[in-house]
């Protein structure tokens, strides 16, 4: 029986040499590229994924990240980033990783195997929600009885492996096949699977945001402002948007409680937050819609 891929040897592992790091160096650096260029054939599907996560959040339900392994801090570091990037509340999230979330140096190894606890965990899961499974061979035991779980629940299961053919992709609602070469060093999905699937993760939220309007200009108009960093950020945000002075911006940005979006309308159109707050209602919180109603409403009373 053949190896599945990410076992296999890698035509140059023989590159990596302790007496030529230069070369070495060179190795990793075009596995990486090259794995991450297979994120490209996934393209069609992550955008089906991002689309069905969107509608969990209109829905209000509820995100679950299941993973073991490094594939688990890959799911966990993206829905970690989630609320301060586009301000998803962590009660519409949730991170399953096998053996627990580490607190230390090392990782739950044996626990990849074992699926206790998952129809626990897993036990409020609604329809309405969604699954991201990863798992880079496709076959992790834990991360298949999430999928399996979630199935009989009737929520929707994103997959996402490096093996195609695997369990994981063909059991999921949208199976997202990251077809990366074999590592330059065998069996060390941490490498070149992890990247494309980091690229993969960073993709589904990134697009999700955008079907939900939180992203308008490649700005994030939906982040949460809780440090001095991005408070400085959002008033950069209002400023450019709005195309009015840091003052204003951040005068703004009081007025509405440090919630961008209304910020914007506020400081561009001299709305109150309450005026803000409704038209943002009317357009389902997308702020290009919230602005061009205004030029809509402007172009009403000029006629």
């Amino acid at each position: 029986m053949a190896l599945p891929s990410t076992e296999q040897l890698h035509p140059d592992a023989a590159r990596l040499s302790p007496g030529d790091l230069a070369t070495s160096a060179r190795a990793l650096a075009e596995g990486q590229i090259k794995a991450a260029a297979a994120v490209r054939d996934a393209e069609d599907n992550i955008v089906r994924g991002a689309k069905a996560m969107a509608e969990t959040m209109r829905a209000e339900g509820i995100l679950h990240f299941v993973a073991a392994g490094s594939s688990g801090l890959m799911a966990a570091a993206d829905a970690q980033e989630l609320g301060g990037t586009f301000s998803i509340p962590p009660a519409r999230l949730r991170i399953h990783m096998a053996g627990g979330l580490p607190t230390g140096v090392e990782m739950p190894g044996g626990a990849e195997d074992a699926t206790e606890g998952l129809e626990q965990a897993l036990d409020s899961l609604q329809a309405k929600d969604t699954v991201i499974a990863v798992s880079a061979s496709g076959s992790t035991p834990y991360t298949v009885a999430a999928m399996n779980i979630a199935r009989t629940k009737g929520a929707t299961v994103i997959s996402i492996a490096n093996n195609g053919g695997s369990p994981l992709l063909l059991g999921a609602d949208i199976p997202i096949l990251l077809a990366t070469p074999p590592e330059l060093i065998s069996g060390s999905t941490r490498m070149g699977a992890g990247t494309a699937q980091k690229i993969a993760l960073n993709m589904l939220s990134s697009l999700m945001a955008v079907e939900l309007g939180h992203v308008h200009g490649g700005m994030m108009v939906n982040l949460r402002a809780d440090n001095d960093k991005l408070r400085g950020r959002a008033a950069g945000i209002v400023a450019r948007i709005a195309e009015v002075d840091t003052e204003t911006a951040q005068n703004a940005l009081n007025v509405a409680h440090g919630d961008v979006k209304p910020a914007i309308l506020i400081a561009a159109q001299d709305l109150s937050l309450a005026q803000a707050d409704a038209r943002l209602r009317t357009t389902n919180g997308v702020l290009t819609a919230a602005l061009a109603k205004d030029q809509q409403l402007n172009n009403g009373r000029e006629r």
